[in-house]
């Protein structure tokens, strides 16, 4: 098996390419950056350009599987402009696979499964979100994500399975969300945000590049949510990794309109609470590697303590 990543080079495509790599399946890539392209024995890079919609087809040959990561990171100010990158990042790329796969013989072709993320679910302190939820959160994200699955359900046409993953939190010490959690819990400054009960819908990186490659092994179509299958709240999480840390957490919840006048409209993204299922992908038969938090975090700081967690990569590319 072959299969092409875009978003390699990213937190999740890091994790997946070295997963494949371990079950010796070939990777071909798609970069903006050709310099940074590399052409290895089962791992080779090929130039695109989703603004332009350029793209080298013989980053196809020889591949049966498409997983799609494209997407500028939600993590940066959204200001008008960016707003336009966020959702133009992920259209474009749909688009430039879609007409390269219009022009060629797609029919090696089995499986295109591409991220989502979970934050189309509505904002709720109670709902338990399963896949056919048919509502949309009102909101740029929701909006974003909704648009998102639109392009990605074109590739029906093709003869092959498409399935969208919904992302949570991915839990990661190289980069997302967590370094940035952990840096100010590190240094005394940590508190929940807000009421601390917004639930936080997390999954452990390694367990997430493992469904991207259970799903296109087992050829698995529609929607699946790439999350664990115990969500905490944020107060809860928050206190997780103080423990693991050794810290104590000194300061008081922060309330929404400090973050907002920091962070502008994007500080939505810390008090939004979607409670999320992985019932459906686990009754496909996956089968978490980590499914408790306390656990988890200690996984990823397992080899890291003592550590200074503001020295980490503070590019949240959680969606």
């Amino acid at each position: 098996m072959k299969v092409l990543i875009t978003g390699a080079t990213g937190l999740v495509g890091q994790k997946l390419v070295a997963l494949c790599r371990a079950q010796n399946i070939s990777v071909n890539y798609l970069s903006t950056r050709r310099e940074q392209m590399v052409g290895q024995d089962g791992y080779r890079g090929f130039y695109w350009n989703p603004e332009s919609g350029e793209i080298d087809l013989d980053c196809f040959n020889g591949v049966t599987a498409i997983v799609n990561l494209a997407g500028a990171s939600i993590s940066k100010r959204w200001t008008p402009s960016y707003k336009k990158k966020i959702l133009s990042s992920r259209i474009n790329s749909l688009r430039t696979l879609h007409r390269a796969l219009q022009t060629m013989d797609n029919g090696s072709i089995r499986s295109f499964v591409s991220a989502s993320a979970i934050g189309i679910y509505p904002n709720s302190l109670s709902n338990f979100y399963e896949e056919d939820e048919a509502k949309v959160d009102k909101s740029f994200l929701g909006e974003v994500t909704r648009a998102w699955e639109q392009e990605i359900d074109t590739f029906k046409v093709f003869n092959c399975k498409v399935a969208k993953l919904r992302i949570g939190l991915v839990l990661s010490t190289d980069g997302g969300a967590l370094p940035q959690m952990a840096g100010p819990i590190n240094h005394y400054m940590g508190a929940a945000f807000g009421s601390g009960n917004q639930w936080q819908s997390w999954i452990h990186i390694t367990d997430l590049a493992r469904i991207f490659l259970f799903v296109v092994e087992n050829r698995l179509e529609g929607i699946y949510n790439g999350v664990g299958p115990n969500p905490v709240t944020n107060s809860k999480l928050t206190k997780e990794i103080a423990n693991v840390l050794n810290r104590p957490l000194l300061l008081p919840n922060i309330p929404q309109f400090i973050m907002r006048a920091l962070l502008g409209e994007m500080s939505y993204l810390l008090f939004t609470s979607q409670r999320v299922s992985s019932k459906k992908i686990e009754e496909e038969g996956f089968v978490f590697d980590n499914q408790n938090i306390r656990r988890s975090l200690e996984n990823l700081y397992m080899d890291e303590q003592p550590h200074d967690s503001s020295d980490q990569k503070y590019s949240k590319e959680f969606v």
